[in-house]
Order: C-alpha cells, then structure tokens, then sequence
C-alpha cells in the first residue's frame, strides 16, 4: 500500500514545511508515503469559486492513480478520535489499495472530486488554514502507525 497526500499549493512558511518533512520522514519507516504538490492556480480573481473549484478538481483527478481509493479532508467529513483514524487506517491498509488523502483549496472541491471520493475525513469541527491542516494530517497519520505498531508516541 502506498500512502500519498495531495495538497493545492505548496505550503508557505519555513516552520510548518520543516515540522512536515519531520513526520513525512517518520512515516517512511512504516509504510511508503509522498508529498504531492498540485501548483495553485493562477490569476483566479476572475474566477468564481466555482470555477476555481472545477480547475482544481480537474487537477486534483489527474493526480490521483486510477486504482486508489480517494478519501478528501473536508469538513463534512467522519470525525475519529486518534485509536479510531489507526483503526480506519489499519482497515485501508489490509485491503492492500493505495490511498490518497487530498486537502484541497480555498473553496473546497468539485462535484467530480466529491463523486470520485471513497470517503471523507474532518480533522476538526474547527477551521484551520490550510497548510496547519497539512501538518496536522502527517503528524495524525505518524500516530496512528505507531498505534498500529504498538509504540510509545500516543497516550491514553
């Protein structure tokens, strides 16, 4: 199985992208992970949402392997508590399909992406930038492998 997220745009302060690396790198020892980048778009100030949100989510779908199961990271999305998100995750990896998490733009995603998903996560009731997502959802995916491996990192 391999594990990819997929994010529009490219995170923007040193900080986060170094805390990111960090957990990206973590997560290498258990399981394949990338980063994918999908380059913002441009000159969208005279685009409506929904038209930036259709550019996007033509990207975002050509991005993602056609076997992969698509889970987006959206507000409407199941909430877990850290020991369910490893048992979701435990489930995915079992049946052996890659996975790829996406956090998309400012408007969220298109009709197409939202057709095209196997499911949807929320890290949070709460709002969050984008790029705080990004780190939160690494360092959630390195817990719940350590879960899965029976290691220290998470307590109870």
């Amino acid at each position: 199985m391999k594990l990819t997220l997929l994010m529009v745009g490219r995170t923007t302060d040193a900080h986060l992208d170094a805390l990111i690396g960090e957990y990206v790198k973590r997560l290498g020892h258990y399981l394949p992970f990338a980063l994918q980048v999908i380059p913002e778009l441009r000159q969208t100030k005279h685009l409506t949402a929904e038209q930036q949100k259709t550019q996007e989510g033509e990207l975002i779908l050509r991005a993602v392997p056609a076997g992969a199961d698509l889970i987006l990271l959206d507000e409407r999305g199941q909430q877990y508590t850290s020991l369910e998100f490893a048992a979701h995750m435990q489930k995915r990896m079992s049946s052996g399909r890659d996975v790829t998490f996406v956090i998309g733009g400012p408007y969220g995603f298109s009709r197409a992406v939202y057709d095209r998903a196997a499911g949807m996560i929320s890290l949070s009731r709460m709002t969050f930038s984008h790029q705080m997502v990004r780190l939160f959802m690494v360092e959630q995916l390195y817990r719940a492998m350590t879960i899965l491996h029976n290691e220290p990192y998470h307590h109870e």
